[in-house]
C-alpha cells in the first residue's frame, strides 16, 4: 500500500497533507494543511453539555449559539490571554477541528503550533500535549511574532532588522527580528478581547446600559478606533437598561469608543515603546528606514498606524491580510521544514 505524496521544494517527496500548522488563538483558531493552504478559520469557542461535558458545537456553530444557549448547554472559551485554561475542553475542540481537515486518521502528522512570545514552559507544554493527544507525531513550537513576520513577507533571515506588532484576540506580541531570530520581544496579555470588555464597561458607565459580548464586538467593528477619524462614525446598539431592566437603544460614536478603549490602547503602545528602548543602536537605525509592520485581527481597528506613527515617530504600515499573517507564516514552515526549522522556538519529538 502506498501513501499519497507531493513533491517538496527541495525535489524530495513528502506525504500529502500529513503536516499541519495550527494557530490556536484566544479568539480564532486557524489550521493550514501542507499542500492545501489554510483550510480552517473559526472562532475558538465551544458549547458543551453541563450534564456530561460532551462537546455540543465548536467554532462558528458555537459562536452562533453564544448568549442563546439553554441551561443544559454552556458556551466556553478554552483559552485566555493566548494560553490554554481548560485542557480537556481544548483537546475536544482541537480534536474536532483536526478531524475535519485531516485526510487520513492513519497518518500521524507533524504539527507547527504557534504560541505567544511570553508563554511559559508549562503553558507551552499544555499546547504540545493537546496536539499529541489529537494524533500529532511531533510538535514544533513557533513564536507568533516570528510566524507573523514570515507571513507578512518580512526578510527575517537578513541582517537588516524588521519589527512586527501582532495584535491578537488575547495577546499582543512585539518583536525585533534579525538573522532568523528574535533579537528582543515583549508579549502583553492585551488584545481584541480586552477591547470588547472595555467597550462593555464604558457603555455601562456612560449610558447605564448592559451589553452582551456580541454587541460589544459589533460596536468595535462598526465604529471602533484608536485615533481620531476624519469623519466621526456612529452606530445604534441595543442592551438592557440597568435601572428599569428593559431593553433600550442608544447611539455610540467612534469618539466615545476611542475613549473607552484608551487604557487598552496605551498598554499596546507602551509595549512597543519598551521593545524599541532596548533595541541595539545598529538595529534601531534599520527600523527608522523599515518601520513597523502590524499584523493580527486587532490591527484592523481603525487608526493603529496613525497612533503608533504619532507616538513613536517611525513609519508604520498594516500587513496585507493581517488576520492571517501568523497562520501563513506557520504554513510556510510546514511547507518547507528543512529551510525554516531554525526559526522554530523549540520542539517536542515523539
Amino acid at each position: 500500500m502506498t501513501t499519497p505524496t507531493e513533491r517538496t521544494g527541495r525535489g524530495g517527496w513528502a506525504p500529502l497533507g500529513r503536516d499541519l500548522a495550527i494557530d490556536l488563538g484566544t479568539a480564532t483558531t486557524q489550521v493550514h494543511v501542507r499542500g492545501r493552504g489554510v483550510v480552517l478559520d473559526e472562532p475558538t469557542l465551544v458549547s458543551v453539555s453541563t450534564t456530561d461535558g460532551r462537546l455540543v458545537a465548536a467554532g462558528a456553530a458555537a459562536h452562533a449559539m453564544l448568549g442563546r444557549t439553554p441551561e443544559r448547554v454552556l458556551s466556553l472559551r478554552p483559552l485566555s490571554d493566548g494560553v490554554i485554561t481548560d485542557p480537556d475542553v481544548t483537546e475536544q475542540m482541537l480534536r474536532h477541528f483536526v478531524g475535519r481537515v485531516r485526510p487520513s486518521r492513519l497518518l500521524r502528522p507533524r504539527v507547527v503550533a504557534c504560541v505567544p512570545s511570553g508563554v511559559t514552559a508549562v503553558e507551552r507544554r499544555a499546547l504540545e500535549d493537546a496536539a499529541i493527544r489529537c494524533g500529532a507525531r511531533a510538535v514544533y513550537v513557533l513564536e507568533e511574532a516570528m510566524a507573523a513576520a514570515i507571513g507578512a513577507g518580512l526578510p527575517v533571515h537578513g541582517a537588516t532588522a524588521s519589527m512586527v506588532v501582532d495584535i491578537g484576540g488575547g495577546t499582543t506580541d512585539v518583536a525585533v527580528i534579525s538573522l532568523g531570530g528574535v533579537v528582543n520581544a515583549r508579549s502583553v496579555r492585551v488584545g481584541g478581547d480586552e477591547v470588547d470588555e472595555a467597550i462593555v464597561r464604558g457603555v455601562k458607565a456612560e449610558h447605564d446600559l448592559l451589553l452582551g459580548e456580541l454587541s460589544a464586538e459589533d460596536i468595535k467593528h462598526r465604529v471602533g478606533a484608536v485615533w481620531p477619524l476624519a469623519e466621526t462614525l456612529t452606530t445604534r446598539v441595543r442592551g438592557r437598561d440597568l435601572t428599569t431592566g428593559l431593553p433600550r437603544t442608544v447611539e455610540i460614536s467612534s469618539d466615545e469608543v476611542r475613549r473607552h478603549v484608551e487604557p487598552v490602547t496605551a498598554q499596546v503602545v507602551e509595549a512597543v515603546r519598551l521593545v524599541l528602548d532596548i533595541c541595539p543602536p545598529e538595529l534601531s537605525g534599520d527600523l527608522l528606514d523599515n518601520g513597523i509592520v502590524l499584523t493580527g485581527g486587532g490591527a484592523l481597528l481603525r487608526g493603529w498606524t496613525e497612533r503608533l506613527r504619532h507616538e513613536l515617530g517611525i513609519p508604520v504600515r498594516l500587513a496585507d491580510d493581517p488576520q492571517h499573517a501568523v497562520i501563513r507564516g506557520a504554513g510556510v514552515c510546514v511547507d518547507d521544514f528543512a529551510s525554516l526549522r531554525r526559526v522554530l522556538a523549540g520542539s517536542s519529538l515523539r
